[in-house]
């Protein structure tokens, strides 16, 4: 089969390999379409991959094409999206119905080979199947949107709550779209990229601001503060507006992944304090039963008409392509979403 294969930092090969054997509890994916996340970047440009050799990608879609010995409840010719996560259904994480934490993970696409390639091994228990209605295409943004759903499932925000989104990328927009399902009322989002609000208003949000042309602090000094603040950017800047902005007694979810230190003066910190302020983080987008509730909301928003996550979808490439879509994702002015491996 044809591979994308990750085998030096840096370096991408298009290789001819053997198709993956499948243990008793696998299944064999022919994989339809494969999208790239900002999280695979340094993967490939950093060689963040446990190790060389690597197929990256792990937003993925496809069919059954083989069963395991031990396989029930999938068939041959099954649509599905495949959760990422494998865990090690032993430390006292997964023992307690906390995969998300589980001490001893495995990654489709980092630690175990991943989607970039005609075929796939993965556990049988990580297939969901798709409705009908779910085209194979729109099936592999349900991994990025498990990660929205599983962000704002962290805080118990009630309905018609006034809400805030720091940072709109993929899984800001995402943000706001589960936001809009789950019932949020007025939502405002925040970015520095009128392209990117631009899109945020078409996926939901009420208000739009681009914080490089408005001072935030003088618009919102005679605006109501947020009820609930989603961070999803992973910038020390959004970080410490996140307290800032949150109303006492406020719920504030950090979502986005951080790369950068984060300081905050002793005012700003202070914010946790004076408005008794209920902060959480949130890790990926599992729970029990595996892979867990997230995953049966994406699909039904989706299959619903809840949400759609086609407009995210900016590019499709195929594997001869090679390691441009990740050029295409990095470059900050190409105006790139979600961009996509047409694989089969």
């Amino acid at each position: 089969m044809k591979a994308l294969v990750i085998t030096a930092k840096n370096k991408m090969e298009l290789q001819d390999i053997p198709v993956p054997e499948i243990e008793n509890d696998q299944v064999l994916i022919h994989v339809a379409y494969a999208g790239i996340c900002g999280s695979d970047l340094p993967r490939y440009y950093e060689g963040k991959v446990h190790h060389f050799p690597q197929i990256p990608g792990h937003e993925f879609s496809g069919t059954v094409t083989k069963l395991g010995r031990a396989v029930t409840g999938l068939s041959i010719g099954d649509r599905v999206s495949v959760a990422p996560l494998i865990p090690c259904g032993k430390c006292a994480e997964c023992q307690a119905g906390l995969p998300s934490m589980c001490t001893n993970y495995t990654f489709i696409g980092s630690s175990v080979p991943g989607a970039l390639a005609e075929y796939v091994a993965v556990p049988a228990q990580n297939c969901l199947v798709l409705p009908d209605n779910i085209s194979l295409i729109e099936a592999a943004t349900i991994e990025p949107l498990t990660v929205a759903i599983h962000g704002i499932e962290r805080v118990n925000f009630k309905a018609g709550a006034n809400v805030l989104v720091l940072g709109v990328g993929s899984v800001g927009l995402l943000t706001v779209m589960a936001l809009k399902a789950r019932g949020a009322g007025k939502i405002t989002v925040v970015d520095i990229k009128d392209a990117s609000l631009k899109v945020a208003q078409e996926c939901g949000a009420d208000v739009v601001i681009n914080s490089a042309k408005v001072n935030l602090d003088q618009y919102l000094s005679k605006r109501k503060l947020f009820d609930a603040v989603f961070e999803t950017a992973g910038n020390p800047i959004t970080q410490v507006q996140a307290l800032k902005y949150a109303a006492k007694h406020a719920q504030v979810v950090f979502i986005g992944k951080t790369t950068k230190p984060t300081t905050f003066q002793y005012q700003e910190f202070e914010q946790i304090l004076r408005k008794e302020l209920e902060i959480t983080g949130s890790w990926l987008s599992f729970s029990a039963p595996f892979p867990g509730y997230e995953w049966q909301a994406a699909i039904a928003y989706l299959s619903s008409g809840r949400i759609s996550t086609q407009k995210l979808i900016t590019g499709v490439y195929s594997l001869t392509d090679q390691d441009k879509p990740f050029a295409v994702l990095s470059d900050k002015n190409a105006g790139a979403i979600k961009v996509m491996y047409k694989i089969s």
